[in-house]
């Protein structure tokens, strides 16, 4: 089998790249309580903790009534905004290799969102010792199963989704630089669960895919079939869980 030729260039920006990302991890260890104010007073909002109206008004008459009411739902709001975007990093794929990040936008009036993740393979743990490096470009479009009045980021969805990956590794047998080029047609359903600013987005699905395969069937965003003494490198499966940041 020929080696594979890299290009010099790439491989220079790509290698830098990943360095630098490989430090993501411990960055957002330190800046996720800031990004994340699970605990966020009512003053971040530029309102007051007190109460709309005194404990001892008087109600005069409904019209008085239906007006503390409506105060209280438009403080309700201000509590609890419905946040359209998000952005989310892959849990866990830094020990797979790469340095995951997506971006997620809701269109509630249709109960869909669109989200666009990007990853750098080679910024993360090597855990095949091949020296990894490339990355992973994939779209998807979520279509939320129920209403969700309160979040429209929040719920069951069925996803279906495109991704390419690209890298290049270094081959078991002798060592060669060999290129790994794999696009997959999936879909995918999970749920996604939101508390104020906090996001958790969990999936697993399949598709087809075609391209050319790593030894290892693994493509920093979806693995090739190689379970119970079978191969098929045409069957994509992708599972994992994001974390991430409304806003």
């Amino acid at each position: 089998m020929e080696s594979y030729q890299p290009f010099p260039a790439t491989l220079s920006f790509l290698s830098v790249m990943s360095k630098f990302l490989k430090i993501i991890p411990a960055l957002l260890f330190v800046l996720f309580p800031v990004l994340v104010p699970l605990n966020a007073s009512a003053a971040e909002y530029g309102i007051s903790d007190e109460p709309v109206f005194s404990d001892t008004l008087e109600v005069a008459d409904s019209a008085e009534s239906e007006m503390i009411a409506s105060a209280n739902l438009s403080s309700a709001v201000k509590h609890n905004p419905d946040y359209l975007n998000s952005i989310k990093i892959t849990f866990l794929s830094w020990f797979s290799g790469s340095t995951k990040v997506s971006y997620e936008r809701a269109f509630p009036s249709v109960k869909q969102s669109a989200e666009l993740c990007v990853s750098m393979i080679g910024a993360g743990y090597d855990k095949y010792d091949n020296n990894p490096l490339g990355f992973t470009v994939r779209y998807g479009h979520k279509f939320f199963l129920a209403d969700n009045e309160k979040y429209s980021l929040r719920g069951f969805y069925l996803r279906p989704e495109v991704a390419y990956s690209w890298y290049e590794y270094d081959r078991s047998s002798d060592g060669a630089r060999t290129l790994a080029d794999m696009c997959a047609i999936m879909g995918t359903v999970g749920y996604q669960y939101v508390y104020k600013r906090l996001l958790v987005d969990a999936w697993v699905g399949g598709g087809y895919a075609f391209g050319t395969p790593a030894e290892t069937y693994y493509h920093h965003g979806f693995e090739l079939w190689h379970w119970f003494g079978t191969v098929n490198t045409n069957i994509a499966l992708s599972f994992s869980i994001r974390v991430g940041v409304c806003f």
